[in-house]
């Protein structure tokens, strides 16, 4: 989690570098109110000798995508938010693992929902950042919060007002004693966690949640799939009913912040043997070898800072 220090020298913010102090906005900006913003969390790491942004392009296109569901101008074109990311990096002078917040949102203006003719803002920050989760394996609940559905809020867009969601269900599960928490999708299936995607292993198959549970199509989702099936694995994307989390073999959540992160129990049940299981640590390994540049592979998927 992040603690304090985390702040940097600079924020990169509507087409300049700005001191940290000074990254301030009005309180009448409209997503201070209604929540009318959409934002990546991207991870860059750093390997000794290089600081490598992972999947950059495919998160600012996840981003571009977010904001023409809304109907926001984007400010900038791909290449312009990729420009920026990589300023901010420089800027701070960062070789730490850190993470990139880039954010995009309807400004100040009156008091109404209507966002015709609104400015918008536009920043990136970039915060030093090593682990989501302190334990190395979680335990977790399933919320009694279902996930949004696109029938009232388009869940595959990383919208901010949605994470009001999120917050109910991983203050429930912290309030309960667990680390963590699983939202089930308005039909009753398994959808994603508060901030994460999930998979289980049953049999040595791997299973995870159809885009249409709900869920937002993480990168890092992305990236375990492909991983896994490169060294072999079966991936299967299909509906999960809640009774299969309780008796999967393994369990583990995919996501930017909490990249790889077995889960040890559910509901207090354990998963298996409630420990980190086979299948999890070889996609764990892997992942960990794949973002800071070890697997020559993958290196279309890294974006040298320096």
């Amino acid at each position: 989690m992040m603690k304090r220090g985390f702040e940097t020298k600079y924020v990169w913010m509507n087409g300049r570098l700005i001191r940290w102090s000074d990254a301030k906005v009005h309180v009448l900006t409209h997503a201070l109110h209604y929540g009318t913003g959409v934002f990546e969390g991207i991870r860059a790491y750093w390997n000794g000798s290089q600081l490598y942004v992972f999947r950059l392009k495919e998160h600012l296109q996840r981003l571009l995508n977010s904001a023409k569901i809304y109907g926001f101008d984007a400010k900038y074109n791909l290449e312009g938010w990729e420009k920026a990311v990589l300023e901010a990096l420089r800027a701070n002078e960062l070789k730490c693992n850190t993470y990139i917040r880039p954010l995009l949102f309807v400004g100040y203006g009156p008091i109404g929902l209507n966002i015709t003719g609104r400015g918008m803002e536009a920043l990136v920050l970039t915060i030093p950042f090593e682990k989501y989760f302190e334990k190395p394996g979680v335990d977790v609940m399933v919320s009694t919060w279902r996930r949004i559905s696109d029938m009232t809020n388009p869940p595959g867009a990383k919208v901010c007002g949605h994470y009001t969601n999120s917050v109910l269900a991983k203050m429930e599960a912290i309030n309960n004693g667990y680390d963590e928490a699983i939202l089930l999708d308005i039909s009753g299936k398994v959808s994603e966690g508060s901030g994460e995607n999930l998979f289980i292993v049953k049999e040595g198959v791997i299973y995870t949640p159809p885009v249409s549970a709900g869920i937002l199509e993480g990168i890092t989702r992305r990236t375990v799939i492909t991983l896994a099936r490169d060294v072999g694995y079966e991936v299967v994307e299909r509906d999960i009913s809640r009774t299969e989390l309780y008796i999967a073999d393994e369990a583990f959540f995919s996501g930017t912040a909490a990249e790889v992160t077995p889960i040890l129990s559910i509901d207090r049940k354990p998963i298996g043997d409630g420990k980190i299981g086979p299948v999890t640590k070889t996609l764990k390994e892997k992942y960990e070898k794949v973002v800071k540049g070890d697997e020559p592979k993958y290196k279309e998927w890294l974006t040298p800072v320096y």
